[in-house]
């Protein structure tokens, strides 16, 4: 095509120029796409199901300081006083929350022994209670009964004899079939059986960014410990009228211990994922400045250029050449760039990639998203050089007969 033979020489002629922009074009797609990567990637973990009825639980921290006290008979007393106040579903003991940043965790394996190989899991210590009050989904086996309950001691290294796990957990266990978990025995501690009587849907463990964060299990204990926390789950719409009464109701019926940092689910959630959303949000900020540079630097270096050739536009326009056709030459060379700079680009994304997956064992980056923003960085060039072809439209044929 003649028009494009007389761009590329029009290039060469300023291939500096050019090629800085072709180069900026190609760092913009590789860090565009694999930031956009990133924040697809946190979005997806923010979004995953706790397994929690977040919305209508909150707990709170129950700390001793008395010296001379039964434990397990207030307790007993502090959860039949939550158990039963209007509006209140279901409370529990248990020695850790949900994507709280702590927790306990163990490791089942099939067989005892020290040499066998094992799966660690996050290990709550609940009740009967325990499913109902976190909201959970038994969705095989059964729920604990009162009579599995156990007392355990801090510094405690024995184990009841049964566990309820997660679905992710038993398809950790029983890859070919996570059904076929319910009734067989799993060790812990390496040599202790335990029996697995059900399986609930979901349940996080407390850390977030932990790989296996799908992977929980629970035991039926009550911790006869100082330190505790309480679990309660309200009716729909119920929670934030009873966080304040259930507070002074267990603050006032018992002086001999503090009753502190009363927290919604949904508030332990937002804090869990507060770095993600950071590193979200400065990845945005990254991509769009990046882009605002390139544009401007197409929109720079395409007014230079046409400021250079004022009056070959203007010769051409005295030969006939329309407006349509001018605004068209500057598109397509710009669209040359791009060309190049997207190539350029598409090998830095996937080598930007590669590094990451090895890195910081990131998944591989999709196709899509590279045709993404592909596309994406010619619509900001077109767009971007879009003014300065107009301008260059506007330039008079007399402007041929002018000198510089």
């Amino acid at each position: 095509m003649l028009e494009t033979g007389l761009i590329l020489r029009a290039l060469a002629r300023n291939k500096i120029g050019a090629l800085l922009i072709a180069l900026q074009i190609a760092l913009t797609l590789a860090i565009m796409v694999n930031a956009i990567f990133m924040i697809l990637e946190r979005q997806q973990q923010m979004q995953r199901a706790s397994g929690l009825d977040e919305a209508n639980s909150f707990y709170l921290t129950n700390t001793i300081f008395a010296q001379d006290y039964n434990i397990i008979s207030h307790l007993q007393t502090d959860l039949h006083t939550i158990r039963n106040t209007p509006g209140v579903i279901d409370a529990v003991q248990i020695n850790a929350v949900p994507l709280s940043g702590s927790g306990w965790s163990m490791a089942l394996q099939h067989q005892p022994g020290e040499d066998k190989d094992a799966i660690g899991a996050a290990i709550y210590l609940v009740d009967e209670h325990g499913i109902n009050s976190l909201g959970l989904t038994l969705i095989a086996g059964t729920n604990f009964s009162q009579a599995d309950v156990e007392i355990r001691q801090d510094g405690q290294s024995t184990w009841p004899s049964k566990t309820i796990i997660t679905q992710a957990f038993a398809e950790s266990l029983y890859p070919d079939d996570w059904q076929a978990a319910i009734g067989n025995t799993v060790y812990i501690s390496q040599h202790q059986p335990m029996q697995i009587i059900g399986v609930v849907k979901a349940l996080q463990a407390p850390w977030n960014g932990w790989n296996g964060v799908e992977r929980s299990m629970l035991v039926p204990f009550h911790r006869a410990s100082k330190g505790s926390y309480y679990y309660i789950r309200t009716e729909p719409g119920q929670r934030d009228r009873l966080m304040p009464i259930i507070e002074k109701a267990l603050a006032e019926s018992d002086k001999e211990r503090i009753i502190r940092r009363v927290t919604t689910v949904e508030e332990t959630r937002a804090r869990s994922y507060q770095q993600h959303n950071a590193s979200n949000k400065i990845l945005i900020t990254v991509v769009i400045t990046l882009t605002l540079i390139t544009g401007f630097g197409i929109v720079g270096l395409a007014i230079f250029s046409i400021n250079r050739r004022v009056k070959q536009i203007g010769t051409r326009r005295a030969l006939g050449a329309t407006k349509g056709q001018i605004m068209r030459y500057f598109m397509l060379e710009n669209f040359l760039i791009s060309s190049i700079g997207v190539t350029l680009g598409c090998i830095g994304a996937i080598a930007l990639n590669i590094w990451l997956v090895n890195t910081f064992n990131f998944a591989p980056i999709g196709v899509e998203l590279i045709a993404f923003g592909v596309i994406a960085l010619f619509i900001v060039g077109q767009l971007a050089v879009l003014y300065p072809a107009r301008k260059a439209a506007l330039i008079p044929p007399a402007s041929a007969t002018r000198t510089v």
